[in-house]
């Protein structure tokens, strides 16, 4: 066993002279580096808080300002009006530093400086913060910006001149507003008159205005407090309650997964991509850790909050009997992998050096070509993490709280994150449309037990090179791992790069240790557990139908044309597909970011509107003429722009009744209003998934390097899940998911209803030849 031998540091023996150590020069070397790494880490953070926490000033600017002061002395100019003399009378005497006047003098001036700096950076702090809330820039009509607009940019160009860094402007942003009740509830009424009739509306209303008159001023009352109080007043509920307390399956249910490059293959080989990624990811969390990232900026110069990146990596999910919890580590120097049905730990450092794409891919095939069995219990461990969380958290408790099982539990739970090594191999075929669809069904749930759903990502490998992600949910929303994931692919892609025979480029390291099998001790009554977690798994995943598409008639290029935003326009055809489908309209959930505050997740923006409907219904009629189909179109657009922008700057509908309800609960008053708001079913819930959060390479000149996105399963047992990627100008991806269960559901009849939506509309805008 070359492991078991390497990995002792040092051996000793008991003789009649004393004890004889005989001490690894080796091990001792590495747990030195180890050390100093650590220290060094260590000291980038705390250089990281000083240089953050002073921004927009620099130590640069400090030392400018001691100059001024000092020099200003020497030209017998007092810019201090007399408070460098009074910091000079008020030091402490008898001090041997302090004797000599010329002393004193340099360190009143310091202390003056100092100040001055200090005042200076909170004045800029605060106008900072007083010019990213202003948000009617995000209201004014492309190309005609205002006077005031146009200024507010400049200033927060000069403010934020100075290169940031990840976290830089984190204490600039302004808190999430508390909407007025009376506007929350109007905006809510007016997004549910398309789904009730009059009767129905009239009740409705009723229940509304005894809220807003009874019950409202108090819950809101306390709210407003805790929006002085903390950071944010939605994000911990949203995460605890929405997340966290959910006792149901997180595979499908809260889950979402995020594709691979589909257009091109840079290799074939299975180890040789896992070394270039994982080596790309550390490297992420490397610039992570020492906030060299930049925040992403909306128009380039507003901030987004950068305050979810910090779980990304060492995070996972711990099941408890109510509510589960978030453990998240400082640091982590190995990876769990799973392949046919073993587990084992996969170290990313050699002392303190990072360990080269070609060593880690030397270290997967070590892994790929182990031929051990699984042990009893091993090979469906991860079911307990497909199943329910309650019984996974009685499992944890009683199975894996000592011995051998503690410690290879741990060693997954501390890891950077988790990898699973595929047999099958899975890739899009544009000949073959169900490729993509089975692609995302591997990544969505894989077997039920090949995935580490608790991990805050799975990065999942198949045989033939492609990769994917599964990502929990309760630590951050999904344009987080995109931006991971943007890095990794284009590092992949255009830095690491491979040999003509598809490996990864230089040479191993045949005297690294191979990766350490983890060791366990499944109890029979432990395997009928998971048996059982299985088996819900299963049932879950067997009842999804995923439906994945490529779109290739227009993209975002035609879309512009239309003089409508690409969200709005699949949006509303999203609309006249329901419709299409189903013969009715319903509650529609589509999720915007709050980024621009702090701490700031997500809200609801209700696509379904009484200018959406309206514009469904005359389509269906068939009766009206292009000219008007398209004012109705323009009209619908704008209100959702319009909702959109009103989400995304904290005045929307959800996350403020969520609270109120919330608050609600906690004294115990009853409102009947916010149980019926609450309790409504999202039967098409829809996210528009990002892209190009980091500029890495140019689209126009490697059009061919775009992800397909990613999906999620529905919300409803009778509704649908849609993700769309708007891929480029000529390109959309989709993936829609339903349950077989539901006789009113059908994901690729959906699918046929969405593209034929888009070319409906987009018909509408066409020019008649006779008139061109």
């Amino acid at each position: 066993m070359a492991e078991a031998h390497q990995a002792v540091a040092f051996q000793f023996t008991v003789t009649p002279e004393g004890v004889d150590f005989r001490l690894s020069r080796e091990a001792l070397k590495h747990i030195y580096l180890s050390g100093i790494n650590s220290w060094k880490k260590r000291l980038i953070r705390i250089k990281n808080g000083i240089l953050r926490g002073v921004y927009p000033g620099s130590p640069t600017s400090w030392l400018v300002v001691v100059m001024a002061t000092v020099g200003s002395s020497y030209c017998n100019l007092d810019i201090s009006l007399g408070l460098v003399g009074c910091i000079q009378r008020c030091l402490p005497r008898g001090c041997e530093p302090y004797q000599t006047p010329q002393t004193r003098e340099l360190l009143s001036m310091a202390i003056f400086s100092t100040g001055v700096w200090a005042t200076g950076i909170f004045f800029f702090r605060q106008t900072l913060k007083l010019l990213l809330s202003y948000h009617g820039w995000m209201f004014e009509m492309h190309g005609k910006t205002s006077h005031l607009t146009r200024i507010w940019a400049i200033c927060i160009r000069l403010l934020s001149s100075r290169r940031p860094m990840l976290y830089s402007f984190q204490t600039s942003l302004p808190k999430l507003p508390v909407p007025r009740v009376s506007a929350t509830i109007q905006r809510y009424l007016e997004s549910v008159r398309p789904l009730l009739d009059d009767e129905e509306y009239y009740r409705m209303e009723m229940l509304a205005e005894e809220f807003k008159e009874k019950t409202a001023p108090r819950l809101q009352k306390y709210l407003v407090l805790k929006s002085w109080w903390a950071t944010n007043y939605v994000s911990d509920w949203w995460e605890e309650y929405i997340y966290l307390r959910g006792r149901s399956p997180l595979m499908v249910n809260s889950n979402y997964y995020v594709m691979d490059l589909v257009l091109i293959r840079n290799t074939d080989v299975q180890a040789a991509r896992l070394g270039n990624i994982i080596h790309a990811m550390i490297m992420y969390r490397r610039k992570l850790d020492r906030e060299e990232i930049k925040p992403v900026m909306a128009l380039g110069m507003v901030p987004m909050c950068s305050y979810q990146m910090e779980r990304m990596f060492n995070t996972t999910r711990i099941p408890g009997k109510e509510t589960d919890t978030l453990q998240h580590l400082s640091d982590s120097r190995h990876v769990a992998v799973y392949h046919k049905g073993r587990f084992f730990k996969l170290w990313l450092y050699e002392g303190s050096r990072l360990l080269q794409p070609r060593d880690l891919q030397m270290q997967f095939q070590r892994i790929l070509d182990d031929p051990s069995p699984p042990q009893p219990g091993e090979e469906k461990l991860a079911a307990l993490t497909a199943g329910g969380r309650v019984e996974w958290a009685q499992a944890r408790q009683a199975f894996f709280s000592s011995g051998k099982n503690k410690a290879a539990l741990e060693a997954i739970e501390r890891a950077a994150f988790f990898v699973a090594l595929d047999e099958e191999s899975y890739w899009y075929d544009p000949e073959d449309e169900a490729s993509l669809s089975l692609y995302g069904k591997a990544l969505l749930h894989g077997n039920c037990y090949n995935r580490w759903f608790d991990k805050s990502f799975t990065l999942i490998s198949f045989k033939n090179g492609q990769l994917g992600l599964n990502a929990e949910h309760a630590w951050a929303d999904a344009p987080i791992i995109g931006h991971l994931w943007e890095f990794v692919l284009g590092t992949d892609s255009f830095h690491l790069g491979y040999t003509e025979t598809g490996h990864c480029l230089g040479k191993p390291n045949p005297a690294l240790a191979p990766p350490m099998r983890l060791q366990w001790d499944i109890p029979k009554q432990c395997q009928a557990v998971i048996e059982n977690s299985y088996q819900v798994a299963k049932a879950l995943a067997d009842d999804v139908e995923l439906y994945c598409f490529q779109f290739l008639p227009f993209g975002k290029g035609l879309i512009k044309r239309c003089r409508t935003s690409p969200d709005a326009f699949v949006q509303i055809a999203l609309q006249l597909a329901h419709f299409r489908d189903r013969g009715k309209f319903c509650l529609t959930y589509e999720a915007s970011m709050t980024r621009m505050f702090r701490e700031g997740r997500t809200e609801t923006v209700r696509s379904c509107t009484s200018e959406s409907t309206a514009f469904v219904q005359a389509m269906m009629e068939g009766s009206h003429v292009k000219a008007d189909l398209r004012d109705l179109f323009q009209k619908a657009s704008k209100k959702h722009q319009n909702m959109y922008r009103l989400a995304m700057t904290g005045a929307g509908i959800d996350r403020h009744l969520f609270c109120l309800y919330l608050v609600s609960k906690y004294l115990g008053v009853s409102s009947p209003f916010l149980a019926e708001v609450l309790s409504e079913p999202w039967r098409l819930s829809t996210s528009q998934i990002p892209q190009s959060q980091i500029r890495m390479f140019d689209p126009d000149q490697h059009p061919n390097h775009l992800g397909a996105g990613g999906g999620f399963g529905p919300v409803a047992d009778d509704g649908y899940g849609v993700s769309y990627m708007i891929a480029g100008e000529n390109m959309i991806f989709f993936h829609v998911s339903s349950k077989f269960s539901s006789s009113e559901t059908n994901a690729q009849r959906f699918g046929n209803h969405i593209r034929q939506a888009l070319l409906d509309i987009a018909d509408l805008f066409q020019v008649p030849k006779a008139d061109s």
